[in-house]
């Protein structure tokens, strides 16, 4: 099915939608398939590298048995080391900082909407429900037992568990 755009419905469509579809700064409009030139890259910026940090996702996924803490997960595209307490907020890249979490939970963790207790359970918070009206996934998880590393040494440590519990966790 065509729309003639320049008259009745096609029209009336075309001019409801043209704004959305104006060049930025510009007063030319684009139809699909127009081409048009915008930059595709920023300014070269400077950053600073948090030294250690591939090291640390190594060693986390090594003790971790390359499988998710919470889900088993084996898929490592979708695994990542989670530092307990942030290496931006002095903490350390030691692998009992660290967990090894599918990226999914491992945002949620660092946000605060999930967090491992000191006897190494999971819980969800409530306020994934009331701030996103979901977490549907995320809530038969709430009290699983964490699959840890087999090396005692490794475990995640209890204070760093529950630094996160009472600074980041929005229970």
């Amino acid at each position: 099915m065509r729309y003639d755009l320049e008259s009745g419905e096609g029209k009336r469509v075309w001019n409801h939608c043209l704004p959305t579809a104006m060049i930025a700064g510009s007063t030319e409009s684009a139809r699909v398939g127009d081409e048009m030139p915008k930059p595709r890259w920023g300014h070269p910026v400077l950053m600073r590298l948090r030294l250690g940090q591939g090291a640390f996702r190594l060693a986390v996924t090594a003790a971790y048995g390359r499988s998710c803490a919470v889900t088993k997960e084996h898929s490592l595209p979708v695994l990542e080391a989670a530092h307990i307490r942030p290496f931006s907020d002095e903490g350390p890249h030691e692998i009992t900082n660290g967990l090894l979490l599918r990226s999914d939970l491992h945002r949620l963790f660092d946000r605060g909407y999930v967090t491992v207790t000191p006897d190494h359970r999971l819980e969800v918070s409530p306020l994934l429900k009331e701030h996103f009206d979901n977490g549907h996934s995320y809530y038969p998880l709430h009290g699983q037992a964490l699959a840890l590393p087999h090396r005692a040494e490794h475990q995640p440590r209890p204070d760093w568990l529950q630094w996160h519990n009472e600074r980041v966790f929005l229970g």
